[in-house]
């Protein structure tokens, strides 16, 4: 009687342990799949035709490249973009590139020139040279200019080393110094006219899954106070990377943190995307679903992941946006060599411009500003 009890007993605990595993897992599997249901962001029914206004040319002095705006206080949104000289050529990005402000009074444009924020200080200073693809954000009361700038150390090169590096081959033993030396800082001003304070060290050092570089970088808040940038490096322990082959370089992307906009940062072991060809995304927290978004070029098309925390990331679920090239508003396709450096500026919690840079086949570049319709619309 005993031993049938005992049974009992133990069937019953058998029971138990399978139901409240079915439980656990089946809560898992349903919470995963809410996080799934809410990715649901399908970024190309968003994009609408381009007009002349919603496009930077300086076709005298300079090429335009990566470009990001920000809301002032005094109501004008103001762009913040990357120019290379014509004189010394588009490969300069890396030695003598500067970042200039463009004002509007709408954020797809038009936009006016205006002054330069940020140029190469010298090498007494960690940014020796260059300021190249910017970040605006602001935070608090405080508006922060993510950039990359060449961190020589203390080292300048003569001027006739300087000539080679202005080349555009970086195979250059010159050049290859100033690729090898790039690193992320920031400028920080109350307001988007400046003055802007600079600091004495890089933001951001080669670190976890990223070698040799740190560049491009992607900043949005945390939905926990905290603060998440993608950065992009070399990928470690490839032999192309360390050789830095201008054809075969393997780039990677990294998540560092840090509790403030201005670090310390903290690059994560786990790459942001793995294999996945996902070049220099641009970052934004979707408060309404709850999750990340990252829009990317992808040498092909533009393309779109996601995440929920902002670690883990994977394919969006619209994960194609748009190929090389974009509608006018005269109906026409204007197909394009090169669409790079997204940006998705965020007005009210919804994506209201896409900011991209533009190469054409003929050598030609601009900053375009893509209008995108509201969600209420689709």
């Amino acid at each position: 009687m005993l031993k049938i009890n005992e049974l009992k007993i133990n069937e019953l605990k058998i029971k138990s342990i399978l139901l409240a595993s079915c439980l656990f897992f089946c809560s898992f599997s349903l919470a995963d799949e809410k996080k799934k249901s809410t990715d649901d962001l399908n970024f190309s029914a968003l994009i609408q035709p381009v007009s002349e206004d919603n496009i930077l040319y300086d076709k005298k002095d300079w090429y335009n490249w990566g470009s990001s705006i920000v809301k002032g206080d005094d109501g004008k949104y103001h762009l913040f973009y990357a120019q290379m000289s014509r004189e010394l050529g588009f490969p300069t990005w890396i030695s003598d590139g500067v970042i200039r402000r463009a004002e509007a009074d709408k954020p797809e444009g038009p936009y006016t020139a205006k002054e330069i924020v940020l140029q190469g200080r010298g090498p007494e200073h960690w940014d020796s040279y260059t300021a190249h693809n910017p970040w605006i954000q602001k935070y608090g009361d405080k508006y922060y200019l993510y950039h990359i700038s060449v961190n020589m150390k203390g080292r300048g090169l003569n001027k006739e080393q300087m000539q080679q590096a202005r080349g555009r081959s970086f195979d250059n033993p010159y050049k290859g110094e100033l690729r090898r030396n790039q690193r992320i800082g920031v400028a920080v001003a109350d307001s988007p006219l400046g003055p802007w304070q600079r600091f004495d060290q890089p933001q951001v050092e080669p670190a976890g899954p990223i070698v040799n570089i740190t560049c491009n970088p992607a900043v949005t808040e945390r939905p926990d106070g905290g603060y998440l940038m993608l950065v992009r490096g070399d990928m470690p322990n490839n032999e192309d990377a360390v050789k830095e082959s201008v054809h075969k370089l393997v780039r990677h992307q990294a998540i560092a943190l840090a509790p403030t906009p201005t670090g310390p940062w903290t690059v994560q072991e786990k790459a942001a995307v793995g294999d996945m060809n996902a070049e220099d995304p641009a970052v934004w927290y979707d408060h309404k679903r709850q999750r990340y978004y990252g829009l990317y070029h992808a040498f092909g098309y533009m393309g779109m992941m996601t995440s929920v925390d902002g670690l883990h990331w994977e394919k969006a679920k619209h994960h194609k946006v748009m190929p090389l090239s974009y509608k006018n508003d005269k109906g026409e396709t204007v197909e394009v060599a090169r669409m790079e450096r997204p940006f998705v500026f965020i007005e009210n919690g919804e994506p209201r411009v896409l900011t991209v840079s533009i190469a054409l086949k003929d050598g030609e570049s601009y900053s375009m500003f893509i209008p995108l319709k509201s969600q209420a619309e689709l």
